[in-house]
Parts: C-alpha cells; structure tokens; sequence
C-alpha cells in the first residue's frame, strides 16, 4: 500500500454490478474535484479474442484442463502488480484498452477483441481506480492485494451470476445455451481457486441476492429487477465503519450481523455513495498532504 499514491480496487465478475461503482466514482470524484486515473482489468488479459479461442481449444485437448479469463495462465498479473506497486511509489504507470466491440475497437483503427497500445497513465493523478477481476488476486507468484488501499468486492450470488451470464450472451452474443453452459464449466476451477478467494480479503462486499425464485439459472426467465433483490454489505472493519449512521440515510437498512447491513436493491447506488464517500475522501486527503509535504 501506499497512502502516497492511494489505490483503489474494485473486483468482480463481468456483469457483479463494477461498472455502477465506477459511475458512482465518477459522480463522487467530480463533487469533490478529484483528479483519478481509472484502469480496465480486461487490459492486463494476456491475449486477443482470437488467440484465446484458438488456445482454449489446445488446453482442452494437450493439457487436460481448461484456461479461462479468470485464473493465471490468460492474465498478465505480473504487470498488474508491477502497475500497482509503481503507481504506489511514483504515481505513474501504464495501461491499454481491451477493444471489446466493433464501436470500441472502431475508435482505435484496430479490430474487435484487440488491444490498443500501452500508454502512460495521466500524471498528477489523486487516485488510482482499478475495475475488473483480479484487484484482490494472490497466487505463488504475485500478490497484488498487498499494493491496494481500499479494496472493494462487488459480486452476485453465484446463480445470479450465471443468470446475467446466461441472459447477456443469448441475447447480445447470439450464443446457444449448450456453448454458454459449456464456458461455466470450463472456467468453474478457476473461478473457484482465484476469484472467489479475492472476497475474503476485501475491506467492503457488496453482495446481490434476488429475492425471487433462482434455483434454476439456465431457464430463460429474465434477471431479476434492483427491486426484486437485497444487497448485502460485509465491513471487513466494522468497528471502523459508523452501520448506525449508514442504516439512518439508506431506506429499509438492516443489520444481519454485526459486521453486515442489508438494503434493499434499488438502494444499490445510493448505498455506494453514502459508505465510499467517507474513505475514499480519507485516502485522497492524505495522499495529498503527503505529496505535498515531501516535495
């Protein structure tokens, strides 16, 4: 960690709901004129669209087992790690883009499922704001947990998560139910092994759990509503975190646990706002009073 250069992680599945968390970074970054640098997770995938395609099918048939986007082998985790620790010490570092779509990838001249070069990060930045899958990962070789100052988990329940999943590649990718099924179970070890670890060592969870019938999650039904759902919240420090003050501005909060508040899902954004505020504020504020006491 480094309160010099703060970091900030949000880890989650594609779909978990990350990309709200940045929209309420952004709406709190610019309140509060914060200068922040985001990062892609989907940058530091180790190959393009059609070289994974192409590699998933060698594994299966040389190796005996699957590669996936979550676990190590189709990651650059060293360069993630060595983003963070640089960005930790300087401020500075590099990124690209994964070019996702053809609008996307249209942008850069480049085609759909490609990178774009590495670039340096903006400078002068408060902030480091990375979102993807891997902002709490640890494995025998790298450890980038270690660099980030406030790590936030943003995951569904699993079947949930296999409902987006399901609903999003029928309907957007144009993909059979027998080939997503198929992708589940391939990537299932490493989910297991190296993104379901990354919850236990986060400062806050957001957790979304529908509060209608899931138990199948390959039927066609439709992913559930905000308001068809509850989102749990874990506090890693809960003796840190004021869950009084919290349950007092959120509506129809409760405490499960005593580390664990629980709001309605249509509190999801507002419950973002109202619990990052205070720490992300914190973190900026030291950094740049340390920044500015050093020079």
């Amino acid at each position: 960690m480094s309160r010099k250069h703060p970091i900030i992680a949000v880890t989650g599945s594609s779909g978990a709901g990350t990309t709200s968390v940045r929209r309420t970074f952004e709406a709190l970054f610019e309140s509060a004129s914060i200068n922040a640098a985001f990062v892609e997770g989907d940058s530091f995938h180790k190959y393009e669209r059609d070289e994974m395609r192409d590699l998933t099918d060698a594994w299966e048939r040389t190796a005996g087992r699957a590669i996936s986007h979550f676990g190590p082998e189709a990651n650059l985790f060293d360069k993630l790690e060595a983003l963070f620790r640089e960005y930790g010490d300087q401020g500075s570092g590099s990124t690209r883009l994964y070019l996702h779509n053809e609008e996307r990838a249209a942008r850069h001249g480049q085609k759909a499922g490609t990178f774009s070069p590495w670039q340096p990060l903006p400078e002068d930045t408060d902030v480091l704001v990375y979102e993807g899958l891997h902002g709490g990962i640890v494995t025998d070789e790298v450890d980038v947990a270690q660099h980030v100052d406030l790590l936030i988990g943003v995951t569904p329940i699993v079947n949930l998560e296999w409902i987006q999943k399901v609903q999003r590649d029928l309907r957007e990718r144009g993909q059979s139910l027998d080939v997503i099924t198929e992708t589940i179970l391939r990537r299932m070890p490493d989910y297991v092994h190296h993104i379901t670890p990354q919850f236990s060592r986060t400062h806050i969870n957001f957790q979304r759990v529908p509060t209608i019938d899931t138990s199948n999650p390959f039927a066609t039904a439709g992913i559930p509503t905000p308001e068809e759902s509850f989102v749990v919240i874990r506090f890693a420090a809960p003796e840190g975190s004021d869950l009084a003050a919290f349950k007092s501005q959120l509506g129809g909060a409760f405490s499960s646990r005593h580390d664990t508040l629980v709001v309605p899902g249509a509190e999801f954004d507002n419950a973002m706002r109202v619990i990052l505020e205070s720490p992300i504020a914190e973190l900026v504020a030291e950094g740049r009073h340390l920044r500015a006491t050093s020079v």
